[in-house]
């Protein structure tokens, strides 16, 4: 896929004020005293959920904090001149009926598909005059197996043997997903009824068992045991283990030998994107065009969204924050308050924040159980993710992988980028240095997009130049303690250069956390950077 930087300009600035924007600034000065029902929060769940509502006729509103929509999938301008998916880069578990029932691509939503997906460039000291090596893995099976095969024959020939096997349990996990849940109080406790009734809910669960067949206690082991343990019966090469044990740790406070860390690399499997199982593709113009797709077509059947109104420097923002959950002396719900004091009734109310702020702040304490209270205040959300957006002047060029001649990008430019990650101690060794509360000193994983593929996300080339070489990079680093992020702070580059990075703004990058405007458990917090440097 290739496209010129004129045409790239030409498509993002051709992209259409958002439609659930212009139905919220009418609606802004039409908050009704009642609705049907509310939902608290626009991130993307809250936004389909309004848009399923109001297609069945259910009047709904969604109340904001902040002043954009969209939660973690956000497209901002947090430097000049360029924009930013701040949080989720990356779309794949979006169910696809979804797509279909909201009419999605109707509202707008353009993807591209990342192939290939992962590039893991090796550091290999002592190589002399020789290239580093890396690996490269993308949806082509024979170039992947010849990849491989630079770390092992034998890898090669198992790598689509591994690709089936986890085809597999995802077909049979997947339509669990759309299925309710079963109900095991009925089961446990209820009348003879309402056992009968609750029968039902197994049918997808056998059917899942019929699909995974004698293998079950294999598929079982993927979701409780290390992965390292399921690795390890798969493959010999640590490089490919690394690489796809990234998959088990990313954004989670784990390591490859955790029990369980199989159960993560899972949902990096059980996606898909236009019918490709396992797909992950970037959204055109940020994750931010994704929310707007969703409000759309929820504001197109006449659902309202009311986010913070900022006025002026000069000007106190009008909040549309709810702060409490109305409760009636019966127990019932009947709507919320906002910050000013302003009362909203509902039928009902949906809560899109997490389950500390939704239980533990915004409903009142004594309509819930104390054991119920303390299991949620005793959730554990930690998280050892830093994400980094900078702007550089021009690709990185890596020892294993150069740069061409005149810049353009390659393959590997436009995938998941992992650097210090060719082995799995590597991993387990950065999991206990965040574990004794210190960043860690080897692994990186690095996420970057091609200057085309950023202009095709709505991003744009800096400002100051006219080399459209210039892009931005969303880089994360693993395993960082939440308590090392609470103010300014540095991050360095590896000693080891496995990569060139060049900035056009020399110097050191400081690092602070959302806090502020994101109504996030401390673990779900992330930590946004400054174009500075690395």
């Amino acid at each position: 896929m290739a496209a010129s930087g004129r045409g790239l300009c030409k498509a993002v600035a051709a992209s259409p004020f958002p439609a659930w924007r212009r139905a919220h600034t009418e609606a802004r000065g039409g908050l009704k005293p009642e609705y049907d029902a509310v939902v608290i929060g626009a991130g993307h769940n809250g936004l389909v959920a309004a848009a399923y509502l109001q297609r069945l006729g259910v009047n709904t509103a969604i109340f904001e904090r902040r002043h954009v929509i969209g939660g973690a999938a956000v497209t901002e301008e947090i430097i000049p001149g360029f924009k930013f998916s701040r949080a989720s880069y990356l779309l794949s578990l979006l169910r696809p009926q979804i797509y279909t029932d909201l009419e999605l691509k109707k509202h707008g939503l353009r993807l591209h598909l990342r192939n290939p997906y992962s590039f893991t460039p090796m550091l290999e000291e002592g190589a002399g005059s020789k290239v580093p090596r890396c690996l490269l893995l993308g949806t082509d099976m024979a170039e992947n197996k010849k990849q491989i095969a630079q770390f092992s024959q034998k890898d090669a020939q198992a790598f689509p043997k591994y690709e089936e096997f986890m085809h597999r349990l995802a077909l049979a996990i997947d339509p669990l997903l759309d299925a309710a849940p079963v109900d095991i109080a009925a089961f446990q406790h209820g009348s003879l009824l309402q056992r009968m009734r609750s029968l039902s809910t197994l049918k997808p669960l056998l059917k899942a068992g019929r699909i995974l067949g004698a293998q079950l206690p294999r598929y079982y082991e993927v979701l409780t045991a290390p992965i390292t343990k399921v690795l390890d019966q798969w493959f010999e090469s640590e490089p490919l283990k690394a690489t796809l044990a990234t998959d088990a740790v990313i954004g989670a406070m784990t390591s490859p030998h955790t029990p369980g860390s199989g159960y993560v690399l899972l949902h990096h499997v059980m996606g898909g994107l236009e019918g490709m199982q396992g797909a992950w593709g970037y959204v055109q113009g940020g994750m931010g065009a994704l929310s707007d797709a969703i409000a759309s077509s929820a504001t197109t059947h006449g659902a309202s969204i009311f986010t913070e109104k900022v006025n002026g420097s000069s000007t106190p923002p009008q909040l549309l924050t709810v702060a409490k959950v109305q409760v009636n002396s019966e127990g019932c719900v009947q709507g919320v308050v906002l910050e000013d004091g302003t009362e909203v009734r509902s039928k009902m109310v949906l809560s899109n924040t997490s389950p500390q702020i939704t239980f533990l702040k915004l409903t009142p304490q004594e309509w819930l159980p104390e054991e119920f209270l303390e299991r949620i205040s005793q959730l554990d959300t930690r998280s050892p993710v830093t994400k980094i957006n900078v702007a550089v002047d021009r690709l990185p060029s890596f020892l294993a992988a150069p740069s061409a001649p005149r810049g353009q990008p390659l393959p590997h430019h436009q995938c998941s980028i992992h650097l210090n990650c060719e082995d799995t101690l590597l991993l387990h060794q950065a999991f206990e240095d965040a574990m004794d509360g210190l960043p860690s000193h080897s692994v990186r994983l690095h996420r970057g997009l091609c200057p085309w593929l950023q202009g095709l996300c709505g991003w744009q080339r800096h400002p100051h130049t006219t080399r459209f070489g210039e892009n931005l990079r969303a880089s994360w680093r693993e395993h960082i303690p939440l308590r090392h992020v609470p103010g300014p702070a540095l991050l360095r580059p590896p000693r080891a250069p496995a990569f060139w990075l060049p900035l056009p703004f020399p110097g050191p990058v400081s690092l602070w956390k959302w806090g502020s405007s994101w109504r996030r458990c401390d673990g779900s917090c992330w930590a946004k950077c400054s174009a500075c440097g690395l």
